[in-house]
This record gives structure tokens, sequence and C-alpha cells, in this order.
């Protein structure tokens, strides 16, 4: 198997043009698939429980009777986790204390201060009561995502946190239900789609309405998801998987060539990008990904990404690199060079950041610590990775004195009278003293 991967070189005079047409991603006709979804919220907003298991029967090929049929109790969590290869749970579990290690220092707590006047200022930081997970099912099972979102979760205080995992045919991943054991998931239901999202957002007499919604899923749930934005909150809309690796040619190329691969498996439509300044680099790193490439169970993906949406970029130098990552805003950053930390003060917009020739962006997949739900597509640009805080909401203090109100209250009073409010001026002028 040869693959033909692109090669750009930035001191061409089409280069900007032909880097836009690298980043650009074809979207997928929405028409169709939006019109699809409409009509099933609508069906579960009417219809409740009766609309989501005729839907999960037919997408799903189940036979369930009631709704009963598609919850999965907390002893069938337990169950998995005592039926799974020791070697698996050791694992899960490793993953799971590192990932809330990380994200304990995140937690943030009330606050507040006390200006000259007596008058009292802060925040209140709460919790969101309820939280759903969406985690995909049928072809590919993601434990890694279930403790990537419920873990964050539980550390900001969430008291409950359901999760839907679709279960095609019946079949449940024993992986998935052993991670929401290990995670703290207080409810599960075996079911998926835009369905599922649906009763999550609007609640039914058995799923129950959450706040939020988080975790990947296909075109359908990420548009079911935009849908329902604004009934409840959402994590974010997942593109495709990218990495981008900046190497100064001292890194082994079979490892870069993996690292490439790992992301360019997911899909044909991730992206995985290699920026050099070491033209002769860029030629053995594309000979390791020829060979390399035929020994991938995932081959004919990985082959298909690379050749739709892969590159080998050479630039001048690895300042001119860093403007690249700027540019492309990377969901996946790796900084396979001698001293990382000199270029970092240069990146304004990735992801998540992999430091050294030893860090493969696979290790913060699993078990690094960090989170691995992470903007995509450019985002980077004006949004983080998932965390505590995106479980934490925030409420302002103000609590004044009889002088702190009549301070701000002769200043509010100009505001509000230079705005026409009458009724905000005077209220705030009754607790002036000496003011009718």
């Amino acid at each position: 198997m040869t693959i033909s991967i692109r090669r750009l070189h930035s001191g061409h005079a089409d280069f900007s043009r032909q880097l836009g047409d690298l980043l650009a991603l074809e979207p997928a006709s929405q028409g169709a698939v939006e019109s699809a979804v409409n009509a099933i919220i609508d069906q579960v907003r009417q219809r409740g429980d009766a609309a989501v298991l005729d839907y999960t029967n037919r997408f799903d090929q189940r036979a369930a009777q009631s709704m009963e049929d598609l919850m999965v109790g907390a002893g069938q969590l337990a169950a998995a986790l005592e039926r799974i290869d020791p070697d698996h749970r050791r694992a899960l579990e490793q993953a799971a204390e590192r990932i809330r290690e990380y994200h304990l220092h995140q937690r943030q707590d009330s606050w507040s201060y006390e200006t000259p006047d007596g008058t009292l200022l802060g925040q209140q930081i709460r919790p969101m009561d309820r939280v759903g997970i969406y985690v995909p099912g049928g072809k590919a099972a993601y434990p890694s995502s279930v403790l990537m979102t419920a873990i964050p979760a539980k550390v900001a205080g969430v008291p409950e946190l359901v999760m839907v995992n679709p279960a095609p045919r019946g079949e449940v991943n024993d992986l998935v239900l052993a991670a929401a054991s290990i995670a703290g998931v207080d409810r599960v239901f075996s079911i998926g789609g835009a369905q599922a999202v649906a009763a999550l957002a609007y609640g039914t007499a058995f799923v129950p309405r959450v706040d939020k919604i988080v975790g990947p899923g296909n075109i359908y749930v990420a548009t079911a998801k935009r849908a329902v934005f604004g009934q409840v909150d959402i994590d974010m809309i997942a593109g495709p998987s990218e990495i981008l690796v900046i190497g100064d040619g001292g890194t082994d190329p079979d490892w870069i060539a993996m690292d490439l691969f790992s992301q360019a498996e997911h899909d044909e439509d991730a992206q995985a990008i290699l920026i050099s300044p070491d033209a002769a680099y860029l030629d053995r790193v594309e000979a390791s990904i020829q060979r390399l490439l035929p020994t991938l169970s995932r081959r004919e993906i990985a082959a298909a990404s690379l050749e739709k949406r892969g590159a080998l970029i050479q630039v001048a130098n690895l300042e001119e690199a860093v403007s690249l990552v700027n540019r492309i805003a990377p969901e996946h950053l790796e900084l396979s060079v001698e001293d990382p930390e000199a270029l970092l003060p240069g990146i304004r917009h990735a992801g998540a950041i992999f430091m050294g020739r030893h860090t493969s962006e696979a290790l913060g997949d699993y078990c690094a610590g960090p989170n691995h739900v992470l903007p995509t597509a450019g985002t980077a640009r004006f949004s983080s990775p998932l965390g505590v805080y995106d479980f934490q909401k925030r409420s302002s203090l103000i609590r004044c004195s009889a002088a702190g109100a009549a301070d701000l209250g002769r200043i509010a009073s100009v505001l509000a009278r230079g705005e026409s409010l009458e009724a905000h001026a005077r209220s705030a002028e009754y607790r002036i003293p000496g003011r009718d």
C-alpha cells in the first residue's frame, strides 16, 4: 500500500491558499439530517418514552417492550467491572485516578471581599444539579470518554450523572459499563442517537431532564445537541480529530509516523499534519508512513485521512512553525523538539500541547490526566478543553452597607437618568440619606 500525502512549502507564493484548502472541511449536507433530527426531537417532546422506545427499537434493532428494558442498573455496572479482564480494570482505575487528580486542581470555590464602605462583593460557585453524558456505541466503544466526561463533573460536585449509551442489537460493552462504575455514574440508559439527546434535554417519565449534555457522537447526535442548546447547555460541537506535530528532526521518524496515524485512524476526515524546517526529515517521516501504514488494522481509514487531509509542511524555521500553529489552532499539538519550553510562550491557540519527544498524543487520550475532550476545527482560538469549570455555575454576590448603598446610589442615579430609566434612578436614590 502506497499513498500520496501532500507536501507544502511555506516559501511558495501560493502557500497561504494551499494551506486554506488543506484546512477546509467540506460540510456534510445538513438539510436532510436537520429535518430528521427535528422530527425526532418533536416526537420525543410530544410522546416522551413511547417515542424513545420506538426510535431505539427501529434504529438499534432492539425489541424492547418498555423503558425498563433500556435501563442499566447499578448491579449491572458492578458486574461488568468484576467481569472485565484484570489488566483492563487496573488500567481503567489507574487512568481514573490520574484524571481525578488533575481535575482536582481546576476546582473553584466561592469567594468574596469587602470594600472600605462595608459593601460585600463576590461569587457563589455551585455545581449543576444533573448532567447527561453521551457515550457512543456500536462499532466502537469509548470507556476513556466515560472517564473524561464523568470524572470532572463529579469533581465539580454534580450530584447526578445520567449516561446514555446505544446498544445496537442489545449488545452493551463491558468496558464502558465498568468505566461508568469507576467514574461514579448514577444512572445509565442503553439508548442513543437524537432521541437520547432529546430525552436528556426535555426529560421523559423515565429519563430525567439534565442541565448539560456532554460527550461525542455522530452527525445526528451533534445536530441534536446543536438543536437543544439553550434548553440545556452543551460542551461543544466536535469536528473530526486533529493532530499537528512540530518536529526539529531529532525524533525517530517511526514515532512521528505513528503519532500521525493515531489521529488519522479515527476517520477519513481526521487531519494529521507534520511541520518541520528539515526537508530531509520530512522525507524520512514519509518513508516511515509508507512502510508502517500496511501494518495498521485500520490502514484503509488512515490512508484515506492522510491522502485527503494530511500534509508534510516545510517551513523556514521553528518560529515560522509556531506562527502556523496559531493560524491552524489544532486540537492536539505535539512539540517534538529538543526544547519545547522555548516554543511554548509563542503558542496562543491549541487544545492540548504535548511537550518533548517522549510525549505522544495517545497518552493524553487515555491516562495522562488532562481532558481529551478538546476544541476542534480552529475553535481553540476561543474555547478550551472540557474541565471542572464546565460543570460549575457562578452567581454574583452583592451586599451593600448603608454607606455603600449611598455611594453606589449616587453613581447609579446619574447613569440611570442618562439612560432615561427613571425607576432605576429613583430606586437607587431612595437609599441615599436626605434624598426623596
